[in-house]
């Protein structure tokens, strides 16, 4: 429906929304305003396009991106506090992310080929050996937990009847 040209002035947009709520007004409303702005109205319905479309490319486009921003979430979490004390930290994750999603440059893409792939490749066996012990013991936990809360609620009954 929109052309390319359209699509990247309107995510630019959206980036320089969020840029300017961190630069000018640190306040929690706004920070959340550009956080839906910009996560959920353009980069979740710019997916579905993608999801929708019958092209492939777009799809991994998408699909690379998110992987990429989830892992840079997971470091950002870790090192927030760090990076708030470097100047201009925030313009400079705007151009980042610009870099990142935006099709002419296809960031994500070079991030995921040249460290992200390599890295998950090389520890997929024991990630995926962490995980399947994780859903192990949260299916034990989840079980034993019922059953405690089915034995509560039998125990409760049989006393309010006697």
């Amino acid at each position: 429906m929109f052309g390319d040209n359209y699509c990247q002035i309107l995510s630019a947009g959206f980036i320089l929304v969020l840029c300017c709520e961190k630069l000018y007004m640190n306040t929690a409303a706004m920070s959340f305003v550009g956080k839906v702005l910009n996560n959920i109205f353009f980069l979740a319905y710019t997916s579905f396009k993608a999801i929708e479309s019958t092209e492939k490319s777009d799809d991994t486009q998408w699909l690379t991106y998110w992987t990429v921003f989830g892992f840079l979430n997971i470091i950002e979490f870790f090192s927030d506090t760090i990076l708030y004390w470097i100047p201009f930290y925030y313009l400079f994750k705007t151009v980042f992310f610009l870099w990142l999603f935006l099709p002419p440059f296809k960031g994500a893409q070079v991030l995921y080929a040249k460290f992200l792939r390599p890295f998950l490749i090389a520890y997929q066996g024991d990630v995926d050996s962490s995980l399947n012990k994780l859903k192990s013991k949260v299916n034990e936990a989840t079980k034993e937990a019922m059953n405690s809360v089915v034995d509560s609620v039998s125990s409760d009954r049989s006393d309010k009847t006697e």
